[in-house]
């Protein structure tokens, strides 16, 4: 799966947990939970819903390198 698609699916997943979110002004090199005001339970949902997506394991020891879309587009394509 390359990038493009990965971001997509991020994306998608974001949406579904805060809707408010405009993907289209998101910076991928910003702290996401900041841009778009995630707390620690939306956080956690995410992951959850990108593991169960993607089929990727998140290890807990893995979550502080998440900390921007680009982050976490870089992550997933190293596992996917």
């Amino acid at each position: 799966m390359d990038a493009t698609e990965i971001r997509r699916q991020v994306l998608e997943e974001l949406q579904r947990i805060a809707p408010e979110v405009e993907a289209d002004l998101l910076r991928g090199d910003r702290p996401l939970r900041n841009e778009v005001d995630l707390d620690s339970m939306d956080w956690l949902r995410l992951l959850g819903a990108l593991h169960k997506r993607l089929g990727v394991n998140i290890p807990e020891a893995d979550y502080q390198r998440l900390d921007s879309l680009d982050a976490i587009v870089e992550y997933l394509g190293t596992r996917c």
